[in-house]
């Protein structure tokens, strides 16, 4: 009999297969051209490798974008999704392989977040652009908060758990639940997750396999809606996938140490910038569309 994490690694490999099959068959019906230029896969190269090693890749994305014009702001949170789900579905792979953690508390927040995320992700696809500007704004503000926190040394350390036991397992689902749901906004589920796992006393490591396996079922599940609901950027998600995937091996199989404190101040700084940006844009806009976006290449 197959043991739990072989078969939550089928589980994350029909997922894969269902989501690009929908995917495929969505593209062919879009009226979008789908071949990412140089800047496209740049971006998705760049905001994965530094994803898989710890520091998000939604907040930077989306100031990328933001400052660069790329993708209107309506359709960040679907393109954001859609776009990283390849690159997290291999991370997910990886970390699950060699990061031991408790596999009933790895499956139960899993599966939280990404009921988190169908919700939310259903709501998120119908609002008009100032809507999704306004909600963006405030998830990138609460992001720049979490990369403050970590830089500043004031989030909890965590302990040497590897798993959890009830009541404090239900916090950790009832928590990854708002997480996924959160993440359709685009505020990235990493650093809260982390902040998450340490507050209830777990390894900081056990992290890892639980925020990326639960992104790697969530990021197709919310997708999916989004593709449903054409509310996303080809091109720019294609980008972000073709050029994710090789950046996910190199990092997490080649890199051994880099100085991710003052890349998380810049992303921080950047950030920022982007949620003021995103807030103005929101306060002097309207729901109508917006121009057409700079080509991403």
């Amino acid at each position: 009999m197959l043991d739990a994490k072989t078969l939550l690694f089928v589980a994350l490999g029909a997922v894969g297969v269902v989501f690009l099959t929908a995917w495929i068959r969505s593209a062919r019906r879009k009226n979008e051209r789908g071949e990412p230029g140089p800047m496209a896969l740049a971006i998705g190269f760049v905001t994965n490798f530094f994803d898989t090693l710890g520091i998000g890749s939604f907040a930077p994305t989306t100031s990328i974008w933001k400052l660069k014009g790329i993708v209107p702001d309506e359709k960040i949170p679907g393109t954001l999704n859609v776009g990283h789900a390849g690159p997290t579905i291999v991370q997910a792979f990886i970390f699950i392989a060699i990061v031991q953690v408790e596999m009933t508390t790895l499956i139960a927040m899993i599966a939280a977040s990404v009921f988190g995320a169908w919700l939310g992700a259903g709501i998120v696809a119908s609002w008009p652009r100032r809507r999704v500007q306004l909600g963006m704004g405030a998830a990138l503000f609460a992001a720049a908060c979490f990369f403050a926190m970590a830089n500043l040394g004031i989030a909890p350390v965590g302990g040497d758990a590897l798993g959890l036991t009830s009541p404090w397992l239900w916090v950790g689902i009832a928590g990854n639940f708002a997480l996924g749901a959160l993440m359709t906004l685009g505020i990235g589920l990493y650093a809260p997750c982390m902040i998450l796992i340490a507050l209830l006393g777990m390894n900081p490591r056990a992290a890892f396999p639980i925020m990326m396996g639960s992104c790697a079922f969530l990021m197709p599940v919310g997708g999916l809606r989004f593709i449903a609901k054409d509310s996303y950027s080809l091109r720019a998600a294609v980008g972000l996938t073709v050029g994710g995937i090789p950046a996910v091996f190199i990092a997490a199989l080649l890199v051994k140490s880099l100085p991710l404190t003052a890349l998380r101040w810049l992303v921080f700084a950047v950030v920022l910038y982007t949620a003021v940006a995103m807030l103005r844009s929101a306060m002097r806009g309207s729901d109508t569309a917006a121009p057409a976006p700079v080509p991403a290449d």
